[in-house]
C-alpha cells in the first residue's frame, strides 16, 4: 500500500516524531491550514529584538533571515574619560564614554556569515563588514570544532569557558555605546545560513535519518525553525506542498506535480462486492463548496524591505467572501510571494473536487503524486491515495490547475523603504594650518584650524589630537562629522598682481571627495569674504569654478593674495594642497596646541589604522603684521633720498576708503634694511611710515656693497611682517 501526503510527512512514518507527524497527514493538514475563518499559521511578529531571558530557545535559521538573537554573555559598562581644554585659565571638559562586551547567540544550527546588523533601526555593520561605531567584532559559525572566545575565556576562566559548539554567536569586544544612550541598543542580525535554495532535506536533518528529499522550499528565501519540526512543516505546508512516499524502505520527499505527463486512465470497473465505494458504478464524485473565507492575503518578511513584513493580495477578482489572511513567517521577495498567494488561492479552489475512481488495471507508471486523465473529460487529475485489494485498484484522485497556470510569473512592487545609509568608513585627509587675524577676538592668540575631511560619505568624523614629538597625543577633542574641501592642484597658477582682478590665469583642482562640489561668487560675495580658499601658501578667493567631471573644477576671476599672503604669489608648483575656507573647518586650542614649531596635529578615525598627521602650515601669520605697501621714492635736493610707504593693519581683510584701519599692535614700529633680509648690512628702525637717507649715507652704503636692495617691515607685538621692496642703491 502505498500513501500520497500533501505538505508534510505522513502517519507511515515510525519513531519519536510519528506522532507529531501523524497529525499532518493528508487532508487534515490542508483543512487545519486552509480552513480556519480569518488567520493562519503563527502571527508575523514586528521585527523582534535581541534579549537575555533565560530559557529562551535558540532558532535554527535557514537561507537568509533577519534575526533578534540572545544575549548569553556580557561584561558590565566601561567607562571612559576624556580631558580636553584648560590651558591659560580657560576651564578644562571631561567628557565620558562608554563601551560594552558581550556574546549574542544567532542560530541553533551552524550559519555561513552575517550580514547587516541593525541596532535601534541603524545600521550597526553594513553589508561590506564594517563596523560602525568604534569596537571589534567577532563570528563563531557554530561548528562542532569551533574554539573558545579568548575575550570570554580570560573573563570566565580557561577551565570553566564554554565554546559554545554547535550554536553561531557573536562575539562584540569594546563596542562604543556613544549612539545609543551608553547602552547595549536592541540588535537584529541579518543572518546567512545557506547560499542558494534551501533544501527540505536541511529541515529533515537530523531528525530524520531514512529521508530522501528531492523538494526545495521553491520561492522563499529564509525560514527560522522556531519550534519542533512538525510545527515548522505545518507552517510551511500552504506555500510549499510536497508529495512523501513511504512505500519503501526510505521516506521519499518530492515537489508536488502540477505539469507533466499524464496517465490516461481506462474506464471505471465495478465490483460484485459491497465494500469499497460505488460497487455498481466505479466511481464517486464528491465536490466541497467555496470555503466562507477564501485564502487571499499572504502575509510574511519582505527581503527587499530589510525583512520588514510585507503583504501580498492573490490577483485576479476578489472572490465571494471574507477573505482569509495567510502568516507565513519567511523570507520572501515581493514576486514570490505573490506567486505563493496565487498558488495557495488556485490549490484551494480547484481541489475542492475530488473522485474516487475503481480500475481493473495494474499500471505501473500509474503511481501517487501521478497526473492522470479520465475518460471524457478534459480536465487534470493527481493521485492522492493508491491501493490495490481484491476488488482492484482504488485511486482518490484531486483536480488541479492544468498546464503552467501555478507558476505564472506575476510582478509585484514591494514599495518603497527608508533605509538606513550603509555608507563604508572611508580614511581620514587631514590639513593643518594657521590662518590670518581676522579681527575677532584680541589677536594675541594663533588662528589655528583643522581641515578634517575623506573621500567618501560614510565617512563619520576623527578625534583630532595635538603631537609635540615626544611620543604622546593631546586630544584636542572630536572633529564632527561635516567634511571639509580638500584637494590637489592638476597645474600650477601663475603669478600675478594681488592689486587687481585676476581675469588670465586660472587654476585646476581635483576635489578628493567627488560628491563635495565649488559655486560661484558675485563680486558682492567675493567682497564679504566668499570663496576664501588656501592653494600651498597663498591665500585665493575664486568667482568662477567649472566643473570640468569626475571631481575637477577649473577656478577663474581670482583675487590673489588675500589676508596678506601675497609673498606667496610667485610660489605655486602643481600638486600643492588646495583647502576651501568655510565653516566645515575645526578651529583648534592654541593653547593646547602649544608654540612648538615642530608640533602636529593628528586625526583618527573608524577606518584609520594608525593616525594621520599634518605639520602646521602658515604658523605665526596670525600675529604677523601685514608687510607695508605703496611704496614710493623722492630725491632730495641735496641728493639724498626721501623713502615712504603706507602701513596697513591685521584684523581686516577689507580696505576702508577715507578710515584709518587700527594698528592692533603696542605701537608702531618699522624696520628698514639695506641687503640681504636676512643678514642686512645695516638698518634703522622708524616709528613714523617713512625714512630719509642723505646723500652721505647713501654713498656709504654703496662703498660697503652697491647695488643692495633696501626693505622696509613692520615691527608688531609678536614678530616682523614680510618685507617690501623699496629700492635698490647704484
Amino acid at each position: 500500500m502505498a500513501t500520497l501526503v500533501f505538505s508534510a510527512l505522513g502517519t507511515l512514518f515510525g519513531g519519536p516524531l510519528g506522532g507529531a507527524l501523524g497529525a499532518l497527514a493528508g487532508r487534515q493538514i490542508d483543512a487545519a491550514i486552509i480552513g480556519s475563518p480569518s488567520r493562519e499559521g503563527p502571527r508575523l511578529k514586528d521585527l523582534a529584538v535581541s534579549t537575555s531571558s533565560y530559557g529562551t530557545p535558540i532558532p535554527l535559521h535557514f537561507g537568509r533571515m533577519r534575526t533578534a538573537g540572545s544575549i548569553i554573555w556580557a561584561t558590565d559598562l566601561v567607562e571612559h574619560s576624556e580631558r580636553t581644554g584648560g590651558g591659560k585659565g580657560k576651564p578644562s571638559v571631561t567628557a565620558y564614554s562608554y563601551s560594552a562586551s558581550f556574546a549574542v547567540a544567532l542560530s541553533s544550527r551552524p550559519i555561513k556569515s552575517v550580514g547587516r546588523i541593525w541596532a535601534d533601526g541603524n545600521l550597526l555593520r553594513g553589508a561590506a563588514g564594517d563596523l560602525k561605531p568604534n569596537g571589534q567584532f567577532r563570528l563563531y559559525t557554530g561548528e562542532h570544532d569551533q574554539q573558545v572566545d579568548p575575550l570570554i575565556m580570560v573573563a570566565e576562566g580557561e577551565e570553566i569557558c564554554p565554546a559554545f559548539r554547535g550554536l553561531a554567536y557573536v562575539v562584540f569586544e569594546d563596542l562604543d555605546l556613544s549612539d545609543f544612550f551608553n547602552r547595549i541598543p536592541t540588535l537584529t542580525f541579518e543572518v546567512i545560513a545557506e547560499e542558494g535554495e534551501i533544501h527540505f532535506q536541511d529541515l529533515l536533518n537530523p531528525a530524520i535519518s531514512d529521508a530522501l528529499s528531492l523538494a526545495t522550499l521553491a520561492d522563499i528565501a529564509g525560514f527560522s525553525q522556531e519550534s519542533s519540526l512538525a510545527d515548522a512543516l505545518t507552517i510551511l505546508a500552504p506555500a510549499v506542498p510536497v508529495d512523501c512516499d513511504v512505500s519503501g524502505d526510505v521516506l521519499t520527499i518530492t515537489p508536488v506535480r502540477t505539469s507533466g505527463p499524464m496517465v490516461a486512465i481506462g474506464e471505471a470497473a465495478t465490483t460484485a462486492g459491497q465494500q469499497g465505494f460505488s460497487p455498481q458504478s466505479g466511481l464517486a464524485r464528491k465536490r466541497v463548496p467555496p470555503p466562507a473565507s477564501p485564502p487571499e492575503i499572504l502575509r510574511y518578511y519582505d527581503v527587499d524591505r530589510d525583512y520588514q513584513p510585507g503583504l501580498q493580495r492573490t490577483p485576479g477578482r476578489p472572490r465571494a467572501g471574507n477573505p482569509q489572511s495567510i502568516d507565513l513567517p519567511a523570507a520572501m521577495s515581493s514576486v514570490s510571494a505573490r506567486i505563493v498567494a496565487d498558488r495557495m488561492a488556485r490549490r484551494n479552489s480547484w481541489r475542492g473536487e475530488t473522485i474516487a475512481w475503481r480500475t481493473a488495471e495494474l499500471d505501473t507508471a500509474l503511481t501517487p503524486g501521478s497526473l492522470v486523465s479520465l475518460p471524457a473529460s478534459t480536465a487534470v487529475w493527481r493521485v492522492t491515495e493508491w491501493e490495490w485489494n481484491d476488488s482492484g485498484v482504488e485511486l482518490m484522485l484531486e483536480r488541479i490547475p492544468g498546464g503552467n497556470a501555478l507558476t505564472a510569473d506575476l510582478s509585484s512592487d514591494p514599495g518603497r523603504l527608508n533605509a538606513p545609509n550603509d555608507m563604508a568608513a572611508t580614511p581620514t585627509l587631514l590639513a593643518a594650518f594657521e590662518l590670518p587675524w581676522d579681527g575677532s577676538g584680541s589677536g594675541q592668540s594663533p588662528l589655528l584650524y583643522a581641515a578634517v575631511s575623506s573621500a567618501g560619505p560614510g565617512w563619520s568624523g576623527s578625534a583630532l589630537f595635538a603631537d609635540h614629538g615626544d611620543g604622546q597625543l593631546q586630544s584636542l577633542g572630536p572633529s564632527g562629522r561635516q567634511r571639509a574641501v580638500l584637494g590637489l592642484a592638476e597645474t600650477s597658477l601663475p603669478a600675478a598682481s594681488p592689486h587687481l582682478i585676476d581675469r588670465h590665469t586660472a587654476v585646476t583642482i581635483r576635489i578628493e571627495a567627488p560628491d563635495l562640489i565649488l559655486s560661484d561668487a558675485s563680486p558682492e560675495q567675493l567682497a564679504q569674504g566668499a570663496n576664501r580658499a588656501l592653494l600651498g601658501s597663498e591665500i585665493i578667493q575664486f568667482g568662477r569654478a567649472i566643473p570640468l567631471g569626475a571631481g575637477t573644477w577649473r577656478l577663474e576671476a581670482l583675487w590673489r593674495g588675500r589676508g596678506g599672503t601675497e609673498q606667496a604669489v610667485s610660489s605655486h608648483v602643481a600638486g600643492e594642497r588646495f583647502i576651501l575656507l568655510n565653516d566645515a573647518l575645526v578651529a583648534l586650542d592654541a593653547s593646547a596646541v602649544g608654540n612648538n614649531p615642530a608640533t602636529a596635529i593628528a586625526a583618527l578615525g573608524r577606518a584609520d589604522n594608525e593616525p594621520v598627521t599634518s605639520p602646521i602650515a602658515l604658523r605665526g601669520i596670525a600675529t604677523r603684521p601685514f608687510s607695508p605697501v605703496h611704496p614710493r621714492m623722492v630725491t632730495t635736493t641735496s641728493g639724498g633720498l626721501h623713502l615712504f610707504w603706507t602701513r596697513r593693519a591685521r584684523g581686516t581683510w577689507m580696505w576702508q576708503d577715507h578710515v584709518e584701519t587700527p594698528l592692533h599692535e603696542q605701537t608702531e614700529s618699522y624696520q628698514v634694511s639695506y641687503g640681504p633680509v636676512d643678514a642686512p648690512l645695516a638698518y634703522w628702525d622708524v616709528a613714523v611710515p617713512h625714512l630719509t637717507l642723505s646723500a652721505q649715507t647713501l654713498a656709504d652704503l654703496v662703498a660697503l656693497s652697491p647695488g643692495q636692495p633696501l626693505h622696509v617691515r613692520q615691527r608688531g607685538s609678536y614678530s616682523l611682517s614680510e618685507p617690501t621692496y623699496l629700492a635698490a642703491l647704484t
